[in-house]
């Protein structure tokens, strides 16, 4: 069975697409793609049907990488649903975790960047208000804390 995983930052067009993104790219080139069924989504609907913005598809482009994503709302469905629930920053990670019904629920949210070595638990900033430096910058800290994601979700019993 499938492990389902979801990303979610504010308004789902910067963070949790290239999240998204970046995750299928690296499972394809692990030939794991079989193994997850990946998504994002926004605590917020600011910015639904809209595609991701355009500096973080410019700047994931640059380094061989797709952010197809389509902006969408986090619902109580995706609560139920999706087995992995990974929050880009502490302000959503508590909405969410205020959005769950049982502890059970609760325990499926993890903040995204709970494996870095360089900065546990820390948040991954918000490059919406930043130049290119910053859409740069977060692509590499979500690059970086990939892998730790698909190994742990590779070895946990879902």
């Amino acid at each position: 069975m499938k492990k389902r995983v979801l990303f979610i930052c504010l308004g789902n067009i910067c963070r949790s697409p290239l999240a998204e993104a970046l995750f299928i790219h690296r499972i394809k080139e692990r030939g794991l793609e079989h193994h997850f069924e990946v998504d994002s989504c926004g605590t917020n609907g600011f910015h639904n049907g809209e595609q991701a913005d355009e500096r973080t598809r410019k700047n994931a482009q640059k380094h061989g990488v797709v952010v197809p994503s389509i902006s969408r709302q986090l619902t109580y469905g995706d609560v139920l649903d999706f087995d992995c629930l990974i929050t880009m920053a502490s302000d959503v990670h508590f909405q969410v975790q205020r959005f769950c019904e049982s502890d059970d629920q609760r325990n499926k949210v993890h903040l995204f960047r709970k494996f870095d070595v360089l900065a546990p638990d820390s948040n991954v900033p918000d490059p919406w208000y930043g130049g290119d430096d910053g859409f740069e910058d977060v692509f590499h800290i979500i690059k970086n804390n990939i892998d730790p994601w698909i190994d742990h979700l590779m070895n946990q019993d879902t």
